[in-house]
């Protein structure tokens, strides 16, 4: 019965970890911790951006989390799991796929990919912190949704720029900003 509890803690800390990746992403990396995160939001070369040290932070917080439950304090090793299979998900989705940081290029053509590599370019069609949409990683509001309020927000039709980019180009840059 505790494998099954176990294991219950881990999903559940997946799901709970894209709720807090998404608020953290608009409210403290589009906040206060923009010094950071605005090097993934301009072009670059090279593999490392300053941003990836949120990742950093999020991987040392699970290493201990995860040392401290192996210690004997149950259930924080299966957070600190969660967190580190989030951070997995997070590598394979958003670096991967999405910003193409892999030696590989896939852009999905249909689907949940397609849906998520869409609504993260449309988080990527605005310059700078103010008015982007989209701010999960593994879940992307309808891709209509997220068209409307970037007109609400800049009066006009960013759709048809992201559109192009994911049916006809490659990332702009080797880091797929």
């Amino acid at each position: 019965m505790i494998v099954l509890y176990n294991a219950l803690i881990v999903l559940l800390t997946i799901v709970c970890m894209e709720i807090v990746a998404a608020l953290s992403h608009k409210y403290i990396m589009h906040g206060w911790g923009w010094g950071w995160h605005h090097s993934h939001h301009k072009p670059h070369r090279g593999g490392f951006e300053l941003n990836d040290l949120y990742a950093v932070l999020f991987a040392v917080l699970a290493i201990v989390l995860i040392a401290v439950g192996s210690a004997g304090l149950w259930p924080l090793q299966w957070i600190g799991a969660g967190m580190t299979a989030y951070g997995a998900l997070y590598f394979i989705v958003h670096d991967g796929l999405v910003h193409q940081r892999w030696p590989f290029r896939y852009i999905p053509r249909k689907g949940y990919l397609k849906r998520l590599y869409m609504a993260h370019r449309l988080h990527h069609a605005v310059r700078g912190r103010e008015g982007c949409v989209s701010f999960g990683f593994l879940y992307a509001p309808p891709l209509p949704k997220l068209q409307a309020a970037l007109r609400r927000a800049h009066g006009r039709n960013p759709s048809a720029d992201a559109a192009k980019d994911a049916q006809d180009a490659p990332p702009e840059t080797p880091s797929g900003n």
